[in-house]
């Protein structure tokens, strides 16, 4: 006999906008955002929660998506990449070149955008110690600790908040 798997209705908040549905208990959260919802900016890497790839937040805090189920959002809400990260984030990694394959970057840019929030005037020791969740097989950080300090400095424009 086959065994009916367990549901659970949530309410949430997605990027701003009030939601509604019912979800498997097993589903992780990062499943959840790309399948059900079906943004794909939240990137699934090693579902482990070692690479940060997935990470968004929720209520304010980073939280890597891969290691919460969906369920657990009931109340809560989340922000994704989608919801824009700061113009200034933005243009300061195409400026330093800190991207390259991407796969890594919406972590990244959750990542800096938590860390110049709580901290304006990074050292090059926060931002990596920020960084630190998140693995980048391709630029060897320093271009991503660059854009950051970038950021920090002033010498992007004005943006808007992740």
């Amino acid at each position: 006999m086959a065994e009916v798997e367990e549901t659970h209705s949530i309410e949430f908040e997605l990027n701003g906008e009030r939601r509604a549905t019912v979800v498997p208990g097993r589903e992780l959260l990062v499943h959840f955002i790309r399948d059900d919802l079906g943004l794909k900016g939240t990137h699934i890497g090693c579902d482990t929660g070692n690479c940060g790839a997935c990470t968004v937040r929720v209520d304010g805090q980073l939280v890597k998506s891969c290691m919460m189920l969906a369920a657990q959002l009931d109340g809560c809400a989340v922000e994704t990449i989608e919801a824009g990260p700061a113009e200034e984030l933005r243009e300061a990694f195409n400026a330093e070149h800190a991207v390259q394959c991407g796969y890594c970057t919406p972590g990244m840019l959750a990542s800096a955008a938590f860390l110049l929030e709580r901290n304006p005037n990074p050292s090059s020791d926060e931002i990596r110690r920020a960084l630190k969740g998140n693995i980048c097989r391709c630029t060897g950080y320093e271009n991503i600790v660059r854009a950051i300090e970038r950021v920090a400095n002033g010498k992007a424009t004005a943006g808007g908040a992740l």
